[in-house]
């Protein structure tokens, strides 16, 4: 139970700002600036467009890996293209994971 009271002086542009962080990361501003001040990360949340985007990479990925398999004993050159953009896919998406976090 919080029963002790902080103060701090901030900007108005910095309170905004410190609002608008801790509205996406879905918390309490204070919730967010204890987290702040204990050194914890605070992971924002995503947004329903970002999870469809995220969600629509990890099926590409999938499907161009499916299709360089598919192609590997007829095609090698086109196995290989495909499963280079399967794994920058893989990549972007470990990226996008990481900034997250």
């Amino acid at each position: 139970m919080k029963r002790t009271y902080i103060k701090f002086r901030c900007s108005i542009y910095e309170k905004k700002l410190l609002k608008k962080r801790a509205e996406r990361a879905g918390i309490s501003l204070s919730q967010y600036c204890r987290s702040s001040a204990f050194g914890n990360s605070v992971i924002e949340r995503l947004t329903e467009e970002q999870l469809a985007h995220y969600k629509m990479l990890v099926k590409y990925k999938g499907n161009f890996t499916r299709i360089g398999n598919m192609f590997r004993k007829h095609n090698p050159k086109l196995a290989s293209e495909v499963e280079q953009l399967a794994e920058e896919i893989r990549t972007h998406l470990h990226n996008f994971k990481r900034t997250k976090q």
